[in-house]
């Protein structure tokens, strides 16, 4: 097996986007004098893993349907490529997921004790739910990234669950303004998918992948682009206007300043294949997004 290859298939450029939820989590956590570096450490990991796993399974479910194939967009597969074979590939996510378990466990025991079984078994079946939402996307006859409902889980595991479960993980307790920010990263979330899938319609159609894109349309998608990407600043700016305490929150606007130059290249854009570098722009903004939105909230 091509070790090399193994790791273009861990595609790590996506890592810093699946930990912004974590990162948001954990500052708003610490703004209110709940910290623990352990869970934090932890708690990144596990999302890490989660992702990698899901990358994984995207890599051979697609590679297995023939949907990564000469005519799609962007960098090659590894079993597009031959590199891998598919049992290869099948064993390494079975790994993967065991490792990943195992960290989960570890952190979820860290945070809730032995006695706080509610939370326990909670967190226990959450963790199992994300395992099985990172391989469905793309495995199995049933693969929900096949049917258009793509966004929908990204919104949930990148948005609600990674921000808010991150959050309870230190605090254990939730309010409702808590949701603001789980909801901009999730819409920056989908807003990733949504420019991948915008890239990949022509292929997907031809191989079966009825993405929310295939569905509705290139006009379409690109107007639910600008509304994804619009809504996460307002709910940011909600939340920070609710808990003001000085200027500095409004760090992260800073943030929106290449994601607003972002929106005008997809505005502008004729040809998906161009979309591609702008793929790597709008994860690394999230990114960013969610170290200045937390700076702001502790410093």
């Amino acid at each position: 097996m091509d070790v090399k290859e193994l790791v273009k298939a861990a595609r790590l450029r996506t890592l810093p986007l699946s930990v912004s939820g974590i990162i948001i989590g954990s500052f708003m956590a610490a703004s209110e004098g709940f910290f623990n570096t352990t869970i934090c450490v932890l708690a990144i990991l596990t999302t890490i893993g989660f992702q990698i796993i899901s990358n994984f399974a995207n890599d051979y479910g697609d590679g297995v349907k023939g949907t990564d194939n000469n005519e799609r967009v962007g960098p090659q597969r590894a079993i597009q490529s031959g590199k891998i074979l598919p049992n290869q590939l099948l064993n390494v996510i079975k790994i993967s997921i065991v490792i990943t378990l195992i960290i989960a466990v570890l952190l979820i025991y860290i945070s809730f004790g032995k006695d706080d079984f509610l939370n326990l078994l909670l967190f226990f079946i959450l963790g199992i739910a994300s395992i099985v939402a990172a391989i469905k996307y793309t495995m199995g006859k049933n693969a929900y990234g096949y049917s258009g409902f793509g966004d929908l889980f990204v919104f949930l595991f990148f948005g609600l669950l990674s921000v808010c479960g991150s959050y309870y993980l230190f605090t254990k307790q939730l309010n409702f303004s808590i949701f603001f920010p789980a909801f901009s990263v999730g819409f920056l979330s989908i807003g990733v998918l949504n420019l991948n899938n915008l890239r990949d319609r022509a292929s997907d159609i031809k191989s079966g992948k009825n993405t929310l894109v295939v569905k509705i349309g290139t006009e379409f998608a690109k107007y639910y682009h600008y509304y994804l990407l619009i809504a996460s600043f307002l709910f940011a700016l909600l939340y920070t206007m609710l808990h003001y305490k000085s200027n500095f929150q409004f760090i992260f606007v800073l943030a929106y300043i290449p994601i607003a130059k972002h929106l005008l290249v997809v505005y502008k854009n004729e040809d998906p294949s161009l979309l591609d570098p702008e793929l790597k722009k709008l994860a690394i903004s999230t990114f960013v997004f969610s170290i200045l939105f937390g700076l702001g909230l502790v410093l």
